[in-house]
C-alpha cells in the first residue's frame, strides 16, 4: 500500500546523523560538504516507486550543485533486497555517486519524519528544511514524465534563498519497513 510523506514543518533543522555507507565507513551530516543545499533522500532497493525515479535521481544529482545523500532505513532482515548487498546493486544500477547510508536502527528515519520511499528533504545552507515532498508528479502508474521537476525547483529556490511555494506535493511510495516496535506513533 502506498503511503504519503509526513509534511514536517519548514524551518526544522536537519537532525544530525552518523551512519555507515555501503563500505562500512561512517558518514556524518556535517561531512556532506559545503554546498549551499543538501538533499536527504530516504530510499530503498525493493520499492517500485524508488526504482521508477532512480535513474533520473542520479541525473539530477549530477547536474545539481546540491549535496545528495541517500538513506535506507528498511528492516533488511525482513526485506533482504534492502541489505547492503542489495543496496550496492541498486547504486550501481542507478548510477548513484552520492553516499548511500544504512540506518539499521531506524533512528534517523524517525528523527527526520520519513514515512515512505522515496521521501525527499531539502535543506538550505543553515541546514533548515525548505522542502519536503515528491521528486516530481510521476508515479509508476501514471503517464507523467520522470523529470525530477519538483525537487529540482526546490533545490534551485533554496540555493537562491527563496521560499519554495506551498503546498508541497507529498512524496508517495512504499512505507518504511519498520522493525517491530519502531513504528512511529
Amino acid at each position: 500500500m502506498a503511503l504519503r510523506s509526513t509534511m514536517v514543518p519548514l524551518g526544522t533543522p536537519a537532525p544530525p546523523f552518523a551512519l555507515p555507507d555501503l563500505t562500512g565507513s561512517t558518514v556524518r551530516l556535517e561531512e556532506l560538504g559545503d554546498q549551499t543545499v543538501l538533499v536527504v533522500a530516504f530510499v530503498c532497493n525493493h520499492c517500485p516507486y524508488v526504482q521508477h525515479i532512480e535513474q533520473e535521481l542520479a541525473a539530477l544529482s549530477e547536474r545539481s550543485t546540491a549535496a545528495f545523500v541517500a538513506i535506507c532505513s528498511n528492516d533488511a532482515q525482513s526485506y533482504p533486497d534492502d541489505s547492503v548487498a542489495g543496496l550496492r546493486i541498486q547504486a550501481d544500477r542507478a548510477g548513484w555517486r552520492f553516499p548511500y547510508l544504512v540506518d539499521a536502527h531506524q533512528s534517523v528515519a524517525a528523527a527526520y519524519g520519513a514515512v515512505c520511499t522515496p521521501d525527499f528533504f531539502v535543506y538550505d545552507s543553515a541546514r533548515k528544511l525548505t522542502y519536503r515532498g515528491a521528486f516530481d508528479e510521476s508515479t509508476p502508474n501514471n503517464a507523467n514524465p520522470v523529470n525530477g521537476s519538483l525537487l529540482a525547483d526546490a533545490i534551485a529556490r533554496s540555493a537562491r534563498n527563496e521560499p519554495v511555494p506551498e503546498p508541497h506535493r507529498p512524496s508517495m511510495g512504499c512505507g518504511v519497513k519498520w522493525l517491530p516496535g519502531k513504528e512511529p506513533q
